[in-house]
């Protein structure tokens, strides 16, 4: 009897556990197969995908593909690829078909892309792309993007849906971003040189959670000029909880 009973604990805590939201990084890795000496083209790609749950880890996961879908692309669309292999073939099939064209030009094509887990807690998970393409021109584009999930359904959030009062957290925000870029109160939020749209505060498009707090990071071209860099504002908790739907 007592054999049983330690049997159905462990079953039921192996049970329990294979239904926590896990994580496992996979890689992806692709160069061109056409002669090159240096500066080869090629792209490689790491990213944690979601597993155990199904239905949560389904949706997570096809949020991050399709965001990569539109971060690594050549042309007017996304590719129409249906998995990373085929994402990262079309990148590279890319650069190949244009090579074809212009043979006698130089294209030193790359793409570099990781996933990590930014910030995880009961009620919020955080996904950060750090990423990194040049498909030819003066420069490359680097930036971060950030995916919020809720873990236990595994649907998107948007930033719209972090806050009680949107207006009013961004009203704070401007105060703190003024504050930290030396922006007077007096003057306009691009007196400085910023070159915020219509010349007004706007938060940014992506909003991270950390251990230390909320981060608003502006990419490049966001909210200042490539050269410029990107833009960032960290307020810690103890300040924007009260804003917070979700903390």
């Amino acid at each position: 009897m007592k054999n049983i009973v330690l049997y159905s604990i462990l079953l039921f805590t192996v049970a329990s556990c294979s239904k926590e939201l896990t994580f496992e990084n996979q890689s992806f890795e692709k160069k061109t197969s056409l002669p090159c000496t240096e500066n080869c083209p090629h792209i490689t790609v790491t990213i944690p995908i979601a597993k155990n749950l199904p239905i949560v880890a389904d949706s997570i996961n096809k949020k991050v593909f399709s965001v990569l879908k539109e971060i690594i692309y050549f042309g007017k669309k996304p590719y129409t690829s249906t998995d990373y292999n085929g994402l990262i073939n079309s990148f590279i099939g890319s650069y190949e078909q244009l090579r074809k064209e212009f043979p006698e030009d130089t294209f030193g094509w790359e793409a570099e892309i990781e996933g990590t887990i930014k910030y995880q807690s009961e009620s919020i998970l955080n996904l950060q792309i750090k990423h990194y393409t040049y498909t030819g021109g003066a420069h490359g584009y680097q930036g971060l993007r950030s995916l919020l999930f809720d873990p236990e359904t595994g649907k998107s959030i948007q930033n719209n849906q972090l806050f009680k009062d949107q207006n009013a957290f961004k009203s704070f925000a401007e105060k703190k971003f003024r504050s930290k870029y030396k922006i007077p109160e007096n003057k306009s939020i691009n007196a400085t040189g910023f070159l915020f749209e219509d010349n007004a505060f706007q938060l940014p498009l992506n909003i991270f959670y950390t251990e230390k707090g909320l981060l608003l990071y502006y990419n490049p071209y966001e909210a200042a000029s490539y050269v410029d860099g990107p833009k960032e504002l960290l307020l810690p908790y103890k300040e924007v909880n009260d804003y917070l739907l979700i903390k």
